[in-house]
C-alpha cells in the first residue's frame, strides 16, 4: 500500500517556513517503518535552519527564562530546548543555540552544561525538558534524548585554534574610577572582520585549583579523566579542562553522595535547585569549604564537572587599521562574596594573571549579520560601556575604506573624567569627520542618572531621520538592561516621530530587523 504523508493546509494559521517544518515533522514521525534514529534525524534536517526569518520568538537574550519557555510553549522538544538558551548563537559552547538544542533532543549531545551564558538556569531547564519528555509528555513531538542520533552541525563560521600573544593589557579608566577596563591587544595571524569575535582559551587561578585540591586530600598528580575524553594529572585537570567557577548539578549531587548527615541533604538541594538552598552561587571551593564532611574520589567527581569553556569577546580593531593583532575591550570582573574575593576566570587572566608575552589559544567566531553595510550607507551605533568595542572596530574600518556612510555614535559609562574609554580617539574622530555626531552619556555626573536611551529619546526626530533614509542601527552591550531599555526606547521614538500606535512601532523595529537593519551583539 503506498503511503501518503499528511500534508498542513496551505490555509492552515503557519507561515510557510512552519508549514514546510511540520510537514517534514509529520512525514518522518508517521512514515511506516520509520526508526527512532530517523525520526530524530527528520527533526533535525526538517527545521527550517538557514532561513534568518525562522519563526524563533523566543531567540532573545533580553527575555527571562520564563517568558522565552512560554513562547515556545506547544513547539517540539528541541525548540523548547533552544529556547532554554536564548543567547544569539553565541558559539562558547561549540554550537549554535538551534544545534545545540538538536543534538541533546536526538541524544548525540548528552552534556546540558554547555551553554556559558545560560549558565546554572539553562542546564537546569534542559534538564527539566529532557526528563519531562523522558516520561512520556505527550506534547513533545520529538524523539527522547536515549535514541541515538546524527550529529548536529556544530557551531558554523569558527576558525582552527591557534596561539595568539598577548602584548598589553593596558587599563582604560582613569584613577578613582570603579571599574578596571582594559584595552587587550593580542599579535596573531588570524583573518578577521570587524564584527566578529575572538574566543579565547584561558586557565583557572591556581591559587583556587591549589585550595581545591588541599580540600579534596588529592594527589595533584594523580590521572584523572576530563570531560572532553582526556586523561590529565588532576592539577592540569582542575587548571584547564573543567569548570569550576559553576559546578554542575551532577557534580554537586557527587558530592553529596560523599557528605555525611546534613552536609548530604543541603547538597542534593543545591543540586535539584531547591528554592532558597545555600549557599547560592557557589564555585567549587565554596562547596568544598562549606561541606567540610564531603571528600569524594576525584576519579568520580573530575568527569561530572562541566568543562572550561572558551570566552568570546567582541573584537575592538579593524584588521586594515591594525594588521597582525587584535585588539579587544575587557571588563575586569572582580568582587567579593563569602569573605572570599572573586575573579572573572577569563577577564582577570588577561588582565593580569597573564603575562605580557604569554601565548593564548584562541580562535575567530565569524558573525553571520553583525557587519558594516555599504561604504555610502549610514550606520547608528549604540555601544556604552565595553559595548564600544565593535564599533571602535567598524570606525576604523570605514576610515581605512575610505567610507562616505554617516556615521552616529551613542557612547556612555558612569563619569566622563574616569570611564570615557577611547576618549581621545573618539573625540578626535568627531573634530576630523569620521563621527558625524558623538552623543555621549555618563550617568553618574549629575544627580539624575543618565543613560544611552535618554539621550536617544533627545535626539529621536533626527534618529527616526536617519533610518527612514537607510541608516543601520547597531546595539552592543548588556542583554538584560541596557538592551532592553534601548529596545523601548527606540520602540517609543519610532511611534513618536512616525505617528504610529505602539503596536505599529513594534512592527515597523520588527520589519527592520527582518531588513538586518536592526542588529545586536547583546551578552
Amino acid at each position: 500500500m503506498t503511503y501518503l504523508a499528511p500534508i498542513i493546509p496551505d490555509n492552515a494559521p503557519f507561515s510557510p517556513q512552519q508549514r514546510a517544518w511540520l510537514n517534514g515533522l509529520l512525514a518522518g514521525l508517521l512514515s511506516p517503518g520509520a526508526s527512532g534514529t530517523a525520526q530524530a534525524a527528520t527533526i533535525a534536517a526538517s527545521e527550517p535552519a538557514d532561513d534568518p526569518h525562522a519563526d524563533f520568538p523566543w531567540h532573545d537574550p533580553g527575555l527571562d527564562m520564563d517568558e522565552r519557555q512560554k513562547l515556545a510553549e506547544g513547539r517540539p522538544l528541541q525548540q523548547r530546548l533552544m529556547a532554554a538558551m536564548a543567547q544569539m548563537d553565541c558559539g562558547q559552547c561549540g554550537y549554535e543555540c538551534r544545534t545545540y538544542a538538536e543534538a541533546i533532543a536526538t541524544g548525540s549531545e548528552t552534556s546540558l552544561g554547555k551553554c556559558q551564558p545560560g549558565g546554572k538556569a539553562t542546564a537546569r531547564m534542559l534538564k527539566t525538558l529532557m526528563e519531562a519528555a523522558g516520561t512520556g509528555d505527550a506534547a513533545t513531538p520529538a524523539a527522547p534524548a536515549a535514541v541515538p542520533g546524527p550529529a548536529a552541525t556544530p557551531v558554523t563560521g569558527r576558525s582552527a585554534v591557534r596561539d595568539t600573544v598577548l602584548r598589553q593589557a593596558l587599563r582604560l579608566n582613569g584613577g578613582g574610577s570603579d571599574k578596571d577596563t582594559r584595552h587587550v591587544v593580542l599579535e596573531t595571524d588570524l583573518a578577521y572582520e570587524p564584527g566578529d569575535s575572538l574566543g579565547v582559551h584561558v586557565s583557572n587561578p591556581a591559587d583556587e585549583v591549589d585550595e581545591i585540591i588541599a580540600l579534596l586530600r588529592a594527589d595533584p598528580a594523580q590521572a584523572v579523566r576530563c570531560p572532553d575524553g582526556r586523561e590529565r594529572p588532576l592539577r592540569a585537570a582542575l587548571m584547564e579542562a573543567v569548570d569550576i567557577a559553576q559546578p554542575s548539578d551532577l557534580a554537586i549531587e557527587t558530592l553529596a553522595a560523599y557528605a555525611k548527615g546534613d552536609d548530604a541533604d543541603r547538597l542534593q538541594a543545591l543540586a535539584e535547585g531547591y528554592p532558597g538552598a545555600e549557599p547560592t552561587d557557589a564555585d567549587l571551593l565554596d562547596l568544598l569549604a562549606h561541606f567540610p564532611s564531603t571528600c569524594p574520589p576525584v576519579a568520580e567527581l573530575i568527569p561530572t564537572l562541566a568543562g572550561l569553556q572558551p570566552r568570546l569577546y567582541s573584537i575592538a580593531s579593524s584588521p586594515r587599521h591594525e594588521p597582525g593583532t587584535v585588539h579587544l575591550c575587557v571588563g575586569t570582573v572582580r568582587y567579593r562574596k563569602r569573605r572570599r574575593n572573586r575573579r572573572g576566570i577569563a577577564s582577570t587572566f588577561l588582565a593580569e594573571r597573564a603575562a605580557c608575552g604569554t601565548r593564548v589559544p584562541a580562535f575567530i567566531q565569524h558573525t553571520r549579520d553583525f557587519r558594516l553595510p555599504g561604504d555610502d550607507v549610514p550606520i547608528i551605533m549604540i555601544g556604552p560601556g565595553t559595548g564600544i568595542a565593535p564599533f571602535r572596530a567598524f570606525l576604523q574600518d570605514r576610515r581605512a575604506r575610505g567610507a562616505t556612510g554617516r556615521n552616529w555614535l551613542f557612547f556612555g559609562d558612569q563619569r566622563r573624567a574616569t570611564d570615557f574609554l577611547f576618549e581621545d580617539e573618539l573625540v578626535e574622530w568627531a573634530k576630523d569627520g569620521l563621527l558625524t555626531r558623538l552623543d555621549t552619556a555618563f550617568s553618574r555626573d549629575q544627580e539624575n542618572k543618565v543613560y544611552v536611551q535618554h539621550r536617544m529619546r533627545e535626539a529621536g526626530k533626527a534618529l527616526y531621520g536617519w533610518l527612514q533614509e537607510g541608516a543601520h542601527l547597531y546595539v552592543c552591550g548588556d542583554a538584560q538592561r541596557m538592551a532592553k531599555d534601548v529596545d523601548v526606547a527606540l520602540t517609543l521614538l519610532v511611534a513618536r516621530e512616525g505617528g504610529m500606535s505602539p503596536s505599529a512601532a513594534k512592527a515597523w523595529m520588527t520589519d527592520l530587523a527582518r531588513q538586518h537593519r536592526y542588529l545586536r551583539d547583546v551578552y
